[in-house]
């Protein structure tokens, strides 16, 4: 047995941050409004045998971890057993310290499972794992009943346009859930021109589900505005790209038309070509947002699926991507100068895997606030490799210097774990240790209404009026 790791006041070195955190952010709820969970898992409200199955599938951070420690791919991804798994976890826990994973492993222990008092171990991991069977066995420890626990009222997820949202409707009919789980509309497929086999057939896959045959670029654009309009139609209210940088080459509507004719009949075109119909496509989704009302996301600068071996035999998304490093500012720049122009930017987050972008994100979204709302133009939360305590203390650091912090609207999970609401409480525990600290420094004034209030919109009600739902408890 340990004295309790993850207390009361984990993470809070002062007392001020210590009333911040109890008084103002540790009993609000949750809106994680960019999340990568299964929508037909919570529409079932999936019951998870074990550990292994709520924790470690499809966890691309904690298998790099594990590979990283020495562990084999057969207990990482191949067939060994669950609790095999389990336990190669455990062994690889005591050898992360620092990691962000070691934190948050404590944190999903403590709440919901209530274990509190003893470190994960080797030696203790069969004692836990025991005692997850119990609660897992219990209704609260669905996929929903875990989302209830942890205060949830809003999730988004990840979702392509050829999707059909049938688990989404099945939620926005079932009336004794009260947690709002919404689309979002992640249209990458649609301009991903790397591998013209797969492109068209994605296109002959969005042809069917739309109703329209997508056989010139003027019907892609329509199939496109129509699925965007069934999206909004089931409360969608965020568009999301994963790029490695933004598009903003000059072309004509002619050009447009002429190359998407070579792609759709499966003929090469020069990477000129590809680029200029990237920018047109970009350029039409954003228009599509704009017109809805939506918030556009941006998460630019991923090195993806880096391990071709890892690639070949499993896919991406499993732990073989890294920080890029991509010229982006000068089209972010024209690309937001036309919308701005038009007068057609839709509200905007902008997100880099790339720390060293903070503060070129920061200024270039100054550049397009309008005063219409308060942030307008959004720096995105620290994401993926960023989201520690230093990734999340320096993105809120360029944010203050050059921007309003006030107007953030706070932290997301980015996972497709039940269990990564943590990461919420632990950038509160964060924000409110860094505020009280410079409270009690004297950098802040002595006034802990003026920061609690502030704590308060951050951790929720910025991003409950930002982004337009409907229905969210206001308090």
């Amino acid at each position: 047995m340990n004295d309790a790791f993850i207390t009361e006041n984990f993470m809070l070195d002062n007392e001020t941050a210590i009333e911040l955190f109890h008084r103002h952010a540790k009993d609000l709820p949750i809106i994680d409004y960019h999340c990568h969970l299964s929508p037909e898992q919570v529409a079932e409200d999936k019951r998870f045998e074990n550990m292994t199955q709520l924790w470690l599938y499809g966890d691309h951070y904690k298998w790099r971890l594990m590979r990283t420690c020495g562990t084999e791919e057969y207990y990482c991804t191949g067939n060994a057993s669950d609790r095999e798994k389990f336990q190669k976890w455990a062994e690889t826990v005591p050898r992360i310290l620092r990691n962000p994973l070691y934190h948050w492993t404590h944190m999903e222990l403590k709440r919901p499972f209530g274990i509190s008092d003893r470190l994960f171990t080797p030696e203790t991991a069969e004692e836990i794992w025991r005692t997850c069977q119990e609660k897992l066995a219990e209704p609260a420890f669905s996929a929903r009943g875990i989302m209830k626990q942890m205060n949830v009222v809003l999730v988004c997820t990840t979702d392509d346009p050829a999707d059909d949202l049938q688990h989404h409707r099945i939620l926005a009919q079932d009336k004794e859930f009260p947690i709002q789980v919404l689309p979002a509309f992640r249209p990458d497929k649609a301009m991903s021109l790397d591998r013209l086999e797969t492109y068209n057939a994605y296109l002959d896959k969005l042809s069917l589900v739309s109703g329209v045959d997508i056989c010139d670029y003027d019907s892609l654009l329509e199939a496109i505005r129509r699925r965007h309009q069934v999206f909004h139609e089931q409360g969608c209210r965020l568009s999301d790209h994963g790029l490695e940088t933004l598009y903003a080459e000059s072309y004509t509507e002619k050009e447009l038309r002429e190359i998407f004719s070579k792609v759709r009949a499966g003929a090469s075109i020069r990477r000129e070509q590809e680029l200029k119909l990237k920018s047109g496509l970009l350029y039409e989704f954003a228009i599509l947002d704009h017109e809805k009302g939506w918030t556009q996301q941006f998460h630019i600068a991923a090195l993806r699926n880096n391990n071709r071996r890892l690639f070949k035999d499993l896919g991406p998304d499993v732990g073989g991507d890294s920080i890029g490093d991509f010229p982006f500012a000068q089209a972010m720049s024209s690309f937001f100068g036309r919308l701005d122009a038009e007068d057609r930017l839709a509200k905007t987050i902008v997100y880099s895997l790339n720390p060293t972008h903070n503060e070129i994100l920061s200024t270039m979204i100054g550049n397009f606030q309008d005063g219409s709302m308060p942030g307008k133009m959004q720096l995105g939360s620290a994401w993926w490799f960023n989201d520690h305590a230093s990734g999340m203390l320096h993105q809120i650091e360029a944010l203050s210097s050059t921007g309003a912090l006030s107007t953030f609207v706070g932290m997301l999970t980015d996972s497709r774990s039940f269990l990564s609401y943590a990461r919420h409480e632990y950038f509160r525990r964060l924000l409110c240790n860094l505020l009280g600290g410079e409270m009690e420094r004297g950098l802040l004034p002595k006034d802990i209404d003026l920061l609690g209030d502030m704590v308060q919109k951050i951790s929720y009600f910025n991003a409950a009026r930002f982004f337009g739902f409907q229905g969210l408890p206001m308090l």
